[in-house]
């Protein structure tokens, strides 16, 4: 519709025209353009046809006038108001002519089936009796004139971009050759060009549009082409398209109007069948009770009979390819203003799709609820089967490598080569994957408006339920594949959490209002599972709902509701909300943080999981409260911190009064200190951060017997990283005073070489504590010097094998320490 047809056809007649005006015998046209009235008979063409051949052939009119007193005196009454003599008269006349004849008639889809059939009957007859005649017909592609064109070479006008940016600039130049710069025009012509989508009576009703406005400067047309109104003419079309479709049939009309609904506001281009379940579900909402009743209401034929000037071409040879789209976003935004309580079109209007949400949202829903999906298994018993095999056209490769991955490919494309099911081969009907995929996209727009009813939620989000297992697992396949995109586990949900991460705050308050939450459709312990889907969908937003309104809330109301929270900051917080919601948690009870002392035992969870901005508000809140204050002075918090790496906890606790004096006496189960732990990561800024307040404790071991120099020997880290950590600890060792940082059992040099690490070795031997290099070798058999221990590292089993590596073997680690014992010897 309004994709320039009659333009076209225009065009055509008068190319025709212009060509055939030196070619003898001159060529004849004779046009008609259909309407959705009486223009559109049978008997109203035939006479227009007949009278443009009469004045382009004056000799004609003494032919028409003997056939017209003949038929009177053979008792025809008005010969030239019947079809039947009408087309006798056009196939004698036709059948005659000595030059070419062109008949063009436009808007075929704007007559009634009765006189198209008769029409089309009449045109064939013609074309295979008369050689030099040609036709030329226009029409919307709807699916009974394709068939009755089935044999005729058919022109498909496609919309492109090009195309409507010409149709544009030819509009402008017309109606505003000298009033706008070039600037302008170009301008109008892209934003336009952009939004027509083949629709060139959209694109004129604008520029008409902005030509009553009189836009002279460009920053108030650029304010209108980013909120492009709907024309009342427009609008006024859309109501006298669906009155000429409907017939004015009341039924006829409602559903035009839903199926325009539903194309308005799907989430996706939905197939034929779709588009007609839904909409004759919508029309039976309360009347069907399981998918086999519903399937005797579909009518798919009629409905896109009835929808066809508002949707674009689509392939009626396959009736559930996902294709039915609005012919252009106009039909949307005329749908949205039909729905609204506002008539008046104007720059003040946001076409809000969110009006349309609960009438899509109780479809599928009511689908949802049908008596085959709360019975009836997903898919048959060999599905889960073939789900197992290799998917793809690789079954049949003979061992061809697969595909490179190609990152610009969209999900559908990696999909498009793997197995599928049926759910329909089920008895689940056309419209279950888009109900079970898309519900909750809908339920989650709802914002306003009344909630959705409560006892149709809890039925179909029941816990436990065969109607939850079976549309969780659909909404993984919304391709129908049997690989799903992801795993939804139906086990972990129920009305509560389903409604707590896709529904309305005022459905939320609603449910948990609720006298009880029974057995039969909630979870044990819901509020808890609920809290926990919250935390993994990201959205906090509906914390505070849960714990501060409800009956639910006295479960959530301790520590471990908290803890549970900081252990999943790192993806339960985003960047929109930062946290704002949990802070007004910890703020509203702060007191029995304060009186139950959970202070400490918070910051020490906050500091094993990274949690700053919690240790930051907990520490933020202790200004102003002693008793808490005192409660994070938990000296295990910088233990916790210190064995993840997390530079920024432990810079923030050791700027925190009260921790720098505690750091020596801080170690954990295995009798580690800090600089235990941290010798495990070996990282340079941490011991930079440690080793000034802990150089008195250097020489500590663990329960094991193992100083922290021993342990980075032993470290799995980068070995420039242990290198430089093992520089920092000598370093500072010196500066204190110590003249030996041995534990007596495990000298340092000797276990270096126990690892075969001939830089940590040297390191050691170029330090400022001299560690004599024969502390690690002694005489063999034969005299001759040789390592004390044979050098070791840790196997795949964990346990310590002798190295073999060429970078550190022994005769390299010997070599070398006889270079540093040689002078010292000689001295």
């Amino acid at each position: 519709m309004g994709c320039g047809k009659t333009t076209a056809m225009a065009f055509l007649v008068d190319e025709l025209n212009r060509r055939s005006e030196h070619i003898l015998p001159r060529p004849k046209v004779c046009y008609h353009y259909c309407r959705n009235d009486e223009t559109g008979t049978a008997d109203y063409i035939y006479s227009v046809l007949i009278l443009s051949l009469l004045q382009q052939l004056p000799g004609l009119k003494r032919t028409f006038s003997e056939w017209y007193k003949n038929n009177l005196k053979s008792g025809t009454l008005e010969p030239a108001t019947s079809t039947r003599k009408l087309e006798e008269f056009l196939q004698e006349v036709l059948g005659t002519l000595d030059r070419l004849l062109y008949i063009v008639i436009d808007g075929l889809d704007e007559c009634d089936k009765q006189s198209r059939r008769t029409l089309l009957r009449l045109l064939s007859n013609l074309s295979n009796s008369t050689p030099r005649l040609k036709i030329l017909l226009s029409s919307r592609p709807e699916e009974e004139i394709l068939g009755q064109l089935d044999k005729s070479t058919k022109i498909d006008m496609e919309s492109t971009v090009f195309r409507d940016a010409m149709i544009v600039r030819h509009m402008i130049e017309e109606r505003f050759p000298d009033c706008w710069t070039s600037e302008i025009k170009d301008l109008v012509t892209n934003e336009l060009s952009r939004s027509a989508h083949g629709s060139s009576i959209w694109t004129k009703m604008i520029v008409e549009f902005m030509e009553i406005r009189d836009y002279q400067a460009i920053e108030p047309i650029r304010k209108f082409l980013r909120n492009m109104p709907l024309p009342d003419k427009l609008t006024n079309l859309y109501r006298t398209l669906i009155s000429q479709k409907s017939s004015d049939d009341l039924e006829n009309q409602e559903l035009i109007n839903m199926a325009l609904k539903v194309l308005a506001i799907s989430c996706r281009s939905i197939s034929i069948q779709e588009l007609a379940w839904a909409v004759a579900l919508a029309a039976a909402l309360d009347q069907v009770k399981t998918v086999a009743d519903l399937a005797k209401l579909v009518d798919y034929g009629r409905l896109m009979a009835l929808i066809a000037p508002f949707i674009t071409r689509v392939d009626f040879k396959d009736t559930r390819k996902r294709q039915v789209q609005l012919v252009h976003k106009s039909v949307k935004e005329y749908v949205i203003l039909e729905a609204t309580t506002s008539s008046t079109p104007d720059e003040s209007i946001t076409y809000d799709v969110e009006i349309l949400q609960p009438f899509i949202l109780n479809i599928c829903i009511s689908y949802l609820l049908l008596d085959e999906i709360g019975s009836s298994p997903l898919s048959s018993n060999e599905q889960p089967a073939m789900g197992g095999l290799p998917q793809g056209p690789d079954l049949r490769s003979g061992g061809k490598p697969p595909k490179e991955y190609d990152p610009s490919g969209t999900r559908e494309t990696s999909e498009k080569d793997m197995i599928c099911y049926d759910p329909t081969a089920s008895g689940f009907g056309e419209f279950f994957a888009y109900a079970s995929c898309h519900w909750l996209v809908h339920f989650s727009c709802i914002e306003s408006g009344p909630p959705p009813c409560l006892a149709k939620i809890e039925k179909l989000c029941q816990a436990g339920s065969t109607r939850l297992h079976k549309w969780t697992s659909q909404d993984c396949r919304p391709g129908r594949k049997v690989s799903g995109r992801f795993h939804l586990d139906s086990g972990s949900h129920d009305p509560l959490s389903i409604t707590s991460l896709f529904g309305s705050d005022a459905l939320l308050h609603k449910m948990l209002k609720k006298p009880t939450f029974d057995e039969d459709n909630y979870r044990p312990s819901s509020a808890i599972n609920a809290v926990d889907q919250i935390l993994q969908s990201g959205d906090l937003s509906k914390l505070g709902i849960f714990f501060l309104h409800g009956k639910l809330g006295h479960q959530l109301r301790d520590i471990e509701f908290f803890r549970n929270i900081i252990r999943r900051w790192d993806f339960a917080v985003t960047p929109r909300d930062n946290g704002k919601a949990v802070y007004e948690l910890l703020d509203h009870v702060l007191d029995t943080i304060v009186g139950k002392h959970w202070g400490g035992a918070l910051l020490c969870t906050a500091a094993s999981c990274g949690c700053l901005p919690i240790i930051q508000h907990l520490f933020n809140r202790a200004q102003h409260r002693e008793e808490l204050r005192n409660d994070l002075l938990c000296f295990e918090a910088i233990g916790e911190a210190v064995p993840r790496d997390d530079i920024a906890v432990v810079c923030y606790l050791l700027n925190q009064e009260g921790f720098k004096a505690s750091l020596p006496y801080v170690r954990n189960l295995a009798g580690e200190t800090l600089l235990h732990m941290a010798s495990k990561i070996c990282d340079p800024e941490m011991f930079d951060l440690l080793i000034p307040r802990l150089k008195d404790i250097i020489h500590l071991v663990d329960n094991d017997g193992y100083t922290a120099l021993v342990r980075m020997f032993r470290s799995q880290t980068d070995i420039t990283w242990r290198r430089r950590c093992a520089l920092i600890l000598l370093e500072h060792a010196s500066d204190s005073g110590n003249n030996y940082i041995g534990d007596g059992k495990h000298e340092p040099l000797q276990e270096a070489v126990k690892t075969g690490n001939v830089m940590m070795c040297r390191a050691l031997l170029e330090s400022e504590f001299k560690f004599d290099p024969f502390s690690a070798l002694k005489r063999g058999n034969d005299g001759q010097w040789v390592l004390n221990a044979e050098p070791r590292v840790n196997g795949d089993d964990g346990q310590w094998v002798l190295y073999a590596e060429p970078r550190a073997n022994g005769n390299e680690l010997l070599e070398m320490l006889l270079e540093y014992a040689i002078p010292t010897s000689s001295s």
